[in-house]
This record gives C-alpha cells, structure tokens and sequence, in this order.
C-alpha cells in the first residue's frame, strides 16, 4: 500500500452525481427537524471502536476502493482495505436501522503529537508554497477527511432484510446518507478536539459538498492521482456557521440539531 493511496477521499455514484442538480435538493427545503428526524427514523452512525466495526469499516473500503471503483488493487485475501494511516485514525460506520447493515463509512485521520509536519496523507502532495499554507493552520488540532465511501453492494445487502420498497428508499437517498457521514465526521472531530479539517477531494464531489453549502478552500493546484484531485482545508465551525445561514436543515442534521455544535 503506498502513501498515496490514502489520498482518495470519494467516488461518487450515479445519483451522487445527480445530486449536483440543483433541482435535486427541493425535497429537502424541509422544516429545521424534519430531515433529522427522517435521517435518525432509518439510519444510524456508529463509532467504529472495536477490531470488529473497524474490520466492517475496511470490508467497506475495500468494497469501494477495490471493487467498484478500484483505484487500489484487489489482493487482500481477507476483503480488507488497510493502510498505516488506520493506526491513528477514528472511524465511523452508517447503519440502516432496518435491516442493521453497514453502507458506509469515513474516516479521520488525527495529527500525530510527535509528528505533526507528516501526518497527513496530503502532506505528501503538496508543493512547498501550500505545504507552509497548510503548516499554518493548527496543526494539532487539524484532521485529514479520507475514506469517504457508501457501497452499491452494501445497499443490495440491505434489501435481502426488507422489501423492493426498503431498497427504493435506500437508493434514493444518497444525499441523506452523505448527511449521515458528514454528522459522524463532526461528532468524530468533537471528540478529538478537531477545529480544521484538510482532505484531497475529486472536484466534482467538491462541487456537491458545495451544493450542500459545505464549503473547503483549495490549498494550492489541482494534483494528478488517479485523475485530479483537489488539496483543501476548512475550519469546522465557520464550515458549520455556513451550513447553518444557508442550509438549516442540513445542519441540523450535521450537528445531530445542535447537540454536537452551537
């Protein structure tokens, strides 16, 4: 596994790409509650804080990363996506309430105390001008976003449990379920102390984050791995302060309504 291979922070399936229209989103102009009441009614995040959840977390990765879209090779006899960045990371799970299946996963990777100048898988993309921006931010403090994935197979696996109805729903809430990891990523970033977070992201997927009015800054060029990617960084809460002005709704479901940030 090499250190770039952690850089890939998401693929996005065909309705996270229809989710770029703008149209998409009038189903969620919804009373402040109302999504977080819809998203806490049928899923659920996990702390993946046992050898067991993160196992499932890397059957997940794998599924995605190796699989569906295999930016990494397929030769873990065991279905586990693993690298050395697993050893300081917190890693969260996505439930479907219904059925108890694991469909997605993201993880935070958090600075190392001793080695904050090289924690971070995008601290070896850099050039030398964003690297000393990046270096600027608070660094013990700073996360890197990676691992942002939700499995086509894993939502198949979720209807075997339920009906032609369940699957329905599943599929056609990939905006809500990215809700869901983006929650987990803030509770996972509170409980660490977390106040910036940094990621290399896929353009396009910046541009839905956009959509959602999570915004990051660019930090430097576009990189060339596994197509362009994106260096940024973000200051949770004025990331979270935007959600609020512009999207209410979706802040309160990425602040599980207030609880994880006020």
């Amino acid at each position: 596994m090499t250190l770039q291979s952690s850089l890939q922070f998401s693929e996005m399936d065909d309705g996270a790409r229809a989710s770029l229209n703008p149209g998409v989103w009038a189903g969620f102009h919804l009373r402040d509650d109302t999504l977080l009441e819809r998203f806490d009614s049928h899923f659920n995040i996990l702390a993946a804080d046992t050898a067991e959840r993160v196992r499932t977390a890397q059957q997940i990765r794998y599924q995605v990363y190796c699989i569906e879209h295999p930016h990494e090779k397929a030769d873990n006899a065991d279905g586990l996506e693993i690298d050395a960045f697993d050893s300081h990371a917190a890693q969260s799970l996505l439930i479907h309430r219904k059925s108890t299946a694991a469909l997605g996963t993201l993880r935070l990777i958090l600075p190392l105390v001793d080695s904050l100048q090289t924690s971070f898988p995008v601290q070896s993309v850099l050039d030398a001008e964003s690297l000393r921006e990046l270096n600027g931010l608070p660094l013990h403090s700073t996360a890197e976003i990676s691992r942002f994935s939700i499995s086509r197979r894993f939502r198949r696996i979720a209807d075997s449990y339920g009906s032609a109805e369940c699957l329905a729903f599943i599929n056609s809430s990939g905006a809500l379920m990215r809700l869901g990891l983006m929650q987990a990523l803030v509770r996972m970033s509170v409980e660490n102390g977390i106040t910036h977070w940094c990621a290399a992201m896929e353009p396009t997927f910046q541009r839905l984050l956009s959509a959602m009015a999570i915004r990051f800054r660019p930090l430097g060029p576009l990189v060339e791995f596994h197509g362009l990617r994106q260096p940024c960084y973000g200051a949770v809460g004025d990331i979270l302060n935007a959600v609020k002005r512009e999207r209410p709704a979706f802040w309160s479901v990425l602040t599980d309504g207030g609880a994880l940030f006020d």
